[in-house]
């Protein structure tokens, strides 16, 4: 079984720097909607069984073009969404941004897995939802030749992906970063989740 983690398209929120990690506000810009139709050509002639995509709008949209071009259902999924900003949603404020960072770091350099914005998420919160989803999809199906997709957003592959795959940590995560629509590729083996490939990278696994 492959599952295919694909970041969205650019969205408005994106150009205006505005945490919009709830609600249905933000649709995606005319970049963001050919950066869709582009990763959604280069995955033409794939076999996907189904399509998840977090319920914020620039994901929807994503799905939808992936949906439209693959021929694949798509399902909602709440374990995809954006991680929680608490009281900095809907704003563009630098601070609100800086302490985004700083959560990060505490997450991905020092192991602060309780660390969170004022009323936000914890990395450990947002394994708390993820998890179970993922290990729901792939019971039972570590032999399956099943392809399937998951859009989601920047911000919560950067911080879930290095935890529950085998092979990557939060350095590689960090240095390679997760740009609009790429994509991280993985397979089930008998012991959990292997990335070979991230964003155009090749992992030798």
């Amino acid at each position: 079984m492959k599952l295919y983690f694909i970041r969205h398209g650019e969205s408005t929120a994106n150009l205006l720097g505005e945490f919009s990690n709830s609600g249905f506000k933000h649709p995606l810009t005319e970049k963001g909607i050919e950066q869709a139709l582009t990763v959604a050509h280069g995955l033409a002639g794939l076999k996907v069984e189904q399509i998840y995509s977090s319920p914020i709008k620039r994901a929807i949209q994503t799905a939808q073009i992936l949906g439209e071009c693959l021929h694949a259902p798509i399902e909602f999924a709440e374990a995809l969404r954006e991680w929680s900003v608490g009281i900095y949603e809907g704003t563009t404020d630098p601070v609100g941004w800086k302490l985004h960072d700083q959560v990060y770091d505490n997450w991905s350099i020092d192991q602060k897995f309780d660390s969170k914005m004022p009323s936000g998420e914890s990395l450990k919160e947002i394994q708390a939802r993820f998890t179970p989803f993922i290990d729901g999809l792939v019971k039972d199906k570590t032999n399956s030749n099943q392809n399937i997709i998951l859009v989601g957003h920047g911000g919560l592959f950067m911080a879930i992906l290095p935890v529950i795959f085998k092979n990557i940590d939060f350095a590689f995560a960090r240095q390679y970063g997760f740009w609009y629509t790429g994509f991280a590729v993985a397979e089930t083996r008998p012991d959990g989740l292997y990335c070979t490939s991230w964003c155009g990278t090749t992992i030798k696994t």
